[in-house]
């Protein structure tokens, strides 16, 4: 859980890693947050945002989105801001997965990788996905609302062997 006092009002989930070897095809990592309602928070998502997307009220946005691991700092960040997301909804799982376009690509097989979660300046996890170097697509962070209604972090990592729609149903459970 998350060691603030006050829940989470708002974070930042980014994604980093080293583009392929020159001749090599490109890796182009994705993460991928998923809502769940209240009155069904381990069912089916209400709805995800991934590339290309944002959530219906605004408060779930990809800022960034790399094809291909390139450039400075972070090459994708998702912005959650819980404090403005419905109280219908009681939990966000985060994860990333590998798009897998140019045949079976596993996180072992992708240099420098690190997902690191923040809320402002403070620093809620960090992971380089070696616990998950033979999946796919992981899940890497878990947010849900406490009996109070403040929202909470749960840092995991569970890997899956798994396609993006495969890996969107799964992540949650």
């Amino acid at each position: 859980m998350s060691t603030l006092n006050k829940g989470i009002d708002k974070v930042e989930v980014a994604l980093g890693w080293d583009p392929s070897p020159l001749g090599e095809p490109d890796n182009d990592l994705d993460i991928i947050a998923a809502t769940y309602p209240a009155d069904a928070p381990h069912g089916e998502p209400a709805y995800l945002v991934h590339f290309d997307s944002r959530s219906p009220d605004g408060t779930i946005t990809l800022n960034r989105d790399s094809r291909t691991g390139q450039g400075f700092g972070a090459d994708e960040v998702m912005t959650l801001e819980l404090n403005r997301l419905s109280e219908s909804y009681s939990r966000v799982v985060v994860g990333v997965l590998i798009q897998q376009t140019d045949g079976r690509k596993v996180f072992g097989e992708v240099a420098n990788t690190v997902v690191v979660v923040r809320e402002g300046y403070h620093q809620l996890a960090e992971n380089d996905l070696a616990e998950v170097a033979e999946a796919t697509a992981a899940a890497v962070a878990e947010f849900s609302r406490d009996a109070a209604g403040e929202w909470r972090f749960q840092p995991v990592m569970r890997g899956f062997d798994a396609d993006p729609d495969t890996f969107a149903g799964l992540m949650g459970g």
